[in-house]
C-alpha cells in the first residue's frame, strides 16, 4: 500500500508542478504577446512554427491547434530547416521559433538566415538572456522553477508551459478573426465533433420511410403503415400539412381503453398539433428538443409542408447520442 501512495504522491506533485507553473506564466505576460498576436491577425502570410526535439513535437499541436482554429499554419522542423525546408519560408510569413533553453544549435543556426530574409521572429524559450530571445522580434517568456521530472531533465513542466502560450496565440487569433461555430465545423467535417457542428435533420431524414395517413384511415391501414416504416409512428396529414401524429404508444392506450379498435380512424386516435422542426436545423438540437420533451420521435416539415420523421435511432446512428 505504502508504494501505491508514494506514486500517487510523485502524481500529485507533478499536477501541482505544472499547475502552478502555467499560473505563473500570467506574471511574465508583456506587451510582445500583444504585438505578435496583432502581427499574425494583420499579415497576409501564414505562421510557421519550428523547433527541434520535445519543443518540435509541440510546435506541432501548436500548428494544429492554429489551423484548426483559422490561423494558417505549417510545421519546420528546425534541423531540417537548414537542408532545403526553408523553401517553405515566404516574405510574409511569421516564424515562432520554441526552445527552452534559446541556445539550441539547430535553432542558433537557424537564425542568421531568417533575419537575412527580415522574417518576422517570436520566441517561446524560458530564457532571456539567450541567443534565441535577443535575437527575437518578440519574445514569449515561458520561464518555469522546475520541470516535474523527478531529476529535473526530462521536459515536462517547460513543455506545457510552451504549448500553455501557443493555445492563447491560438485563442487570441480566433477571438480577433470572429471565428465562430460555422466556421468551426468547416474545419472540422469528420468525426461526432463535426456532425454536431453541421449535420442537418433533412441530412439523417430517410427519404423512403415517411409514414403518412389521412384522418379518415381506418385501424387496419394505421397498422400496416406503422409497421411499414419502422419508426413506432404515423403523421397524419390534411392538405400536406402535419394535423396529428399517431404513436406505438397512442396505440396501446386505445387497447387499454377496450374500445372497439375496427371501428377507430385515424382522428380518433391521434395526438393533434404535434411537435414540429424544420428540415434545416441542426441533428444535435433536434436531439437536444427529445430529451427536453422525453420523445422519440419529431415530425419534420419543410416549407410548413410534412417531409418526413425523425427518430431517435436516426440521431444514436450517427454516433451524435
Amino acid at each position: 500500500m505504502s508504494s501505491k501512495k508514494n506514486i500517487l504522491e510523485i502524481a500529485k506533485e507533478s499536477f501541482n508542478n505544472q499547475g502552478n507553473a502555467v499560473l505563473a506564466l500570467t506574471s511574465q505576460l508583456t506587451k510582445d504577446f500583444e504585438y505578435v498576436v496583432s502581427d499574425i491577425h494583420q499579415s497576409k502570410g501564414r505562421v510557421i512554427v519550428s523547433g527541434i526535439g520535445k519543443s518540435a513535437i509541440i510546435g506541432m499541436k501548436i500548428v494544429a491547434t492554429l489551423n484548426s482554429t483559422g490561423t494558417p499554419s505549417i510545421f519546420m522542423h528546425a534541423a531540417e530547416a537548414i537542408h532545403g525546408d526553408l523553401g517553405v519560408v515566404q516574405k510574409d510569413d511569421i516564424l515562432i521559433l520554441i526552445s527552452k533553453s534559446g541556445n539550441t544549435p539547430e535553432i542558433k543556426n537557424l537564425l542568421p538566415f531568417l533575419k537575412q530574409r527580415s522574417i518576422k521572429i517570436a520566441s517561446i524559450t524560458s530564457n532571456k538572456d539567450s541567443f534565441l530571445a535577443k535575437n527575437s522580434n518578440y519574445f514569449l517568456n515561458c520561464f518555469i522553477e522546475k520541470e516535474a521530472c523527478i531529476n529535473n531533465l526530462a521536459p515536462t513542466t517547460s513543455t506545457t508551459a510552451q504549448l500553455v502560450i501557443g493555445d492563447a496565440l491560438a485563442i487570441c487569433l480566433s477571438y480577433l478573426n470572429g471565428f465562430n461555430e460555422k466556421d468551426f465545423a468547416k474545419h472540422h467535417p469528420g468525426g461526432i465533433l463535426g456532425k454536431k457542428l453541421y449535420l442537418k435533420v433533412s441530412d439523417i431524414l430517410d427519404k423512403n420511410l415517411k409514414p403518412e395517413l389521412s384522418e379518415n384511415d381506418d385501424f387496419k391501414t394505421i397498422i400496416d403503415i406503422i409497421s411499414k416504416n419502422l419508426l413506432g409512428a404515423a403523421v397524419i396529414t390534411k392538405n400536406k400539412k402535419p394535423i396529428g401524429i399517431i404513436t406505438d404508444g397512442d396505440i396501446r392506450r386505445m387497447f387499454s381503453k377496450k374500445q372497439k379498435l375496427n371501428q377507430c380512424i385515424a382522428k380518433d386516435i391521434m395526438s393533434v398539433n404535434p411537435l414540429t422542426i424544420k428540415s434545416d436545423i441542426l441533428a444535435s438540437e433536434a436531439l437536444e428538443i427529445m430529451n427536453q420533451k422525453k420523445i422519440s420521435q419529431l415530425v419534420v416539415v419543410k416549407n410548413d409542408d410534412y417531409a418526413g420523421l425523425i427518430h431517435l435511432h436516426n440521431i444514436i446512428n450517427e454516433g451524435l447520442a
